[in-house]
């Protein structure tokens, strides 16, 4: 079983089920999700104790961009790459 990210939808329904005052269990059978991935997900999303999946999700999209690597093409190597090119 590979991981996947939480989606829009599954941190509404997280949501909505902290709001009903479900426990992580029982919120993690409901979305097929390990208990310990909502008790962290929980943490990442929640501002001054209270979960928001709009703010969740914009932390996650932000997290998602930082993490990439900013890649070896620099202007220099794609000015030689040109030179090299129109020979």
């Amino acid at each position: 079983m590979s991981y996947t990210h939480l989606s829009i939808n599954e941190r509404s329904q997280l949501e909505l089920l902290l709001r009903l005052g479900w426990s992580n269990r029982a919120i993690g059978k409901e979305l097929g999700r390990h208990h310990s991935a909502i008790a962290r997900e929980r943490i990442r999303g929640g501002a001054d104790g209270t979960y928001r999946a709009e703010q969740a999700q914009r932390a996650y999209m932000e997290r998602r961009l930082s993490c990439k690597p900013a890649g070896k093409l620099t202007s220099e190597l794609a000015q030689e790459l040109e030179a090299k090119l129109a020979l």
